[in-house]
């Protein structure tokens, strides 16, 4: 994710020349920001089969226990006109337990039929979005079964999260799209609404003709009917985070190529930001430059989804990310670096968003280091220079609930290139690319890449990672100046 380019990227690159002080960027930045604050640990439970959430202490009711997600199979039908949408998903998921009932998330919308293997369950809907099951018969230990649940209804937005609104959201031009993190996916279709649980996506939108259908992964061909409306089919074979799925409604202009490697390229244009190809045009250069700092590039597919909306942010939605109207360069840099930091690895909790959101911001610093020739040590000193106490109490580690989309994008940045300068370019160039292909279409957690990284470095990197990521003080000199930092 990446907040509002002028008070995200602007803001250190303006500090950098002296016209800007972080300060000021954060006073800018205190609507989307919580003073942080010591909400549960980050350290986390397994969920109990049945349970309502599976264990991430933050967003104690996200996702459910009991079971393990292979794939959803999605089918809406929209109508921009009535904004009425039908829904259709089946969940094929494997029961980690004996499952006598079981949860799904999902958001509002009527659920009119729920099947489990073929047979009527009972269900009823409890909190905002909980929406528990009864098969006919308990699921057994280790069982495959499919949930089909059938629904419909208006979808709405989901609230505000850490910068805007979450989930579902009309756009200007009448169509719809998906946009939010944490939370998006269940306000269209029912899901176990967790990073942990990744599953492989397919989706089939029925429109009206005249509109049009983007969403994650490979492109389909589509199925005109002789209805007045043309089914869109879209399928990611990757496994993919709830959050990282999107569909978007519109009357697109598309753009497709395909990536020396043969990987599709699919760009959609909302009406009215056509001009946004100029920036889209740079993506293999982009994913080249990406690819040699990261490795090979992990998703099925690639492009961009460009909105005609001034939303608070761009999201990296898997394969193909979502850029709100005010996008540029800098930000298909940093949404196109979490589709190894943070799509292909995803967070074993949201205590750990640093390993999506301070890599993706490093990963601007490093793409101006290359094409611009930025001078990176000054361009940190310069912005430590300006920083404010507050700015130093944002921990980047186990920051608290609500806090995820704070010091991330700032101090995240410069602690990534302290820690360059602590451990040396060979050694945190071996990190930068030996952790995505560890954790490749898996989940890991921030402790688990501290002890990775001082495995790599072969230094006891303990008192640097507290000053750094687990405090909310001024690093120690000796931490905040290391090697070429020193004067």
């Amino acid at each position: 994710m990446h907040h509002r380019a002028a008070v995200r990227t602007a803001c250190l690159a303006l500090a950098a020349v002296g016209l800007a002080s972080l300060s000021a960027c954060t006073e800018r930045r205190e609507e989307a920001r919580q003073t942080p604050t010591r909400a549960p640990s980050a350290s986390s439970a397994e969920a109990t089969p049945g349970a309502d959430g599976a264990g991430d202490p933050y967003y104690p009711q996200d996702g459910n226990g009991g079971y393990d997600v292979a794939g959803y199979h999605v089918s809406i039908s929209y109508n921009p006109g009535s904004r009425n949408l039908d829904g259709d998903t089946a969940v094929t998921a494997r029961a980690t337990g004996e499952l006598r009932t079981f949860n799904l998330d999902l958001f509002g919308l009527e659920v009119e039929e729920v099947e489990v293997d073929g047979e009527a369950a009972e269900f009823e809907r409890t909190g905002d979005h909980e929406l528990v099951i009864t098969p006919a018969e308990p699921v057994a230990d280790g069982a495959v079964f499919e949930t089909r649940v059938r629904y419909g209804g208006v979808p709405e937005m989901m609230g505000e999260g850490g910068l805007g609104e979450n989930g579902w959201q009309v756009a200007r031009s009448g169509g719809a799209f998906v946009a939010g993190e944490p939370h998006s996916a269940t306000s269209w279709y029912p899901a176990n609404d967790t990073p942990r649980d990744k599953a492989t996506f397919r989706l089939d939108a029925r429109v009206p003709d005249g509109w049009s259908v983007v969403s994650n992964g490979r492109e389909k061909p589509p199925t005109r009917g002789n209805d007045g409306w043309t089914t869109f089919h879209w399928e990611e074979p990757n496994r993919i985070a709830t959050y990282l799925t999107t569909v978007g409604i519109d009357k697109w202009t598309f753009d497709r190529s395909t990536l020396p490697s043969g990987t599709p390229v699919v760009s959609a244009y909302a009406p009215g930001v056509e001009d946004k190809r100029q920036v889209e045009n740079r993506l293999p250069e982009i994913l080249e430059f990406l690819e040699s700092k990261f490795g090979p590039y992990p998703q099925s597919a690639a492009g961009g989804i460009y909105i005609n909306e001034s939303i608070g942010f761009s999201l990296e939605t898997q394969g193909r990310p979502i850029y709100a109207d005010w996008a540029e360069l800098s930000v298909v840099v940093h949404e196109n670096a979490h589709q190894w930091w943070g799509n292909s690895v995803s967070v074993s909790s949201w205590a750990d968003i640093c390993l999506n959101e301070c890599f993706a911001s490093y990963a601007q610093w490093l793409w101006d280091e290359a094409k611009s020739d930025a001078d990176l040590d000054q361009q940190y000193r310069t912005a430590v220079a300006r920083t404010t106490d507050e700015f130093w109490q944002g921990r980047l580690y186990d920051m608290g609930a609500g806090n995820e989309f704070g010091a991330v994008y700032e101090k995240g940045p410069m602690a990534l290139h302290a820690l360059r300068r602590q451990i040396g370019d060979e050694a945190f160039d071996r990190v930068l690319k030996e952790w995505p292909a560890r954790h490749r279409d898996g989940n890991a957690s921030w402790p688990e890449f501290e002890r990775f990284t001082a495995e790599i470095a072969g230094q006891d990197l303990g008192e640097f990672f507290t000053a750094w990521f687990r405090s909310a003080q001024r690093p120690a000199d000796e931490f905040l100046y290391p090697g070429s930092l020193r004067r």
